[in-house]
């Protein structure tokens, strides 16, 4: 599919993707340009646009299902090369998807709903299939120098609503708030729901769930709900002695 760049980035669309949870060194960093075509008139029309940082793309038939549904004022910036990703859905209008420059997300799949936000900073390494959902007007923004071991999960809401049969109280996440401080570690399917706040330097153990909790900087988490089994940590990608 060939594409054709516009104009650099707005003003008014830096604005919205830092009050988003941008960094500005991060916007400030690469040059981003607008995708003018294949997109129908409509897109364009109705306040949509998709920017490239230079080197970046999309597959092509991810930038076929952003045009399934009409919405409204989406905003997507793409900084890295994305041949490996899986998918981008866009459910509703309002949505916001930073992705950086240096970010992999190998077979990756990504959902993000009316109102929500995915930020992801780089580097991020990703090493397959994780998963990342933001719905609800909810908000997912990870810092840089992510690594990811396979099948992690990161999602706002459960999906479906869990009440109390008494109060028809909801008793699950909904519209919840994530934040992943820079260098963190995620295990092998490790799990982050909810309203969840996880500090710079953290390491989440395999198989653990991180739900409703903030994770102090530089502590290791494990478990179901994840406890801290050590304190004061430091990691890094180099497997030496």
């Amino acid at each position: 599919m060939e594409l054709t760049r516009g104009e650099e980035m707005t003003a008014e669309h830096r604005k919205r993707l830092h009050v988003a949870g941008v960094d500005a060194d991060a916007l400030s960093a690469a040059t981003w340009r607008r995708v003018m075509d294949p997109f129908p008139d409509w897109w364009h029309e109705d306040g949509n646009a998709l920017y490239f940082a230079e080197g970046a793309n999309l597959a092509d038939e991810i930038i076929e299902t952003l045009t399934m549904i009409p919405v409204r004022n989406v905003l997507i910036a793409i900084g890295s090369e994305m041949h490996l990703f899986r998918s981008l859905l866009i459910g509703g209008d309002d949505a916001i998807v930073f992705i950086d420059q240096n970010v992999k997300l190998t077979a990756g799949e990504m959902y993000c709903g009316a109102e929500s936000t995915v930020v992801l900073h780089g580097p991020v390494t990703a090493t397959r299939c994780a998963v990342i959902d933001a719905r609800n007007g909810g908000s997912i923004v990870a810092g840089p120098d992510q690594l990811w071991a396979a099948n992690v999960y990161v999602a706002t809401d459960d999906m479906h609503r869990l009440e109390d049969r008494t109060t028809g109280e909801r008793i699950n996440p909904f519209g919840a708030h994530i934040r992943i401080g820079s260098h963190v570690w995620l295990g092998r399917d490790a799990v982050v729901t909810g309203h969840s706040d996880i500090g710079d330097g953290v390491v989440v153990g395999q198989l653990s769930m991180v739900r409703g909790q903030k994770i102090a900087d530089y502590a290791a988490v494990a478990g179901i709900p994840a406890r801290v089994v050590r304190e004061n940590v430091g990691w890094t990608e180099a497997d030496t002695p």
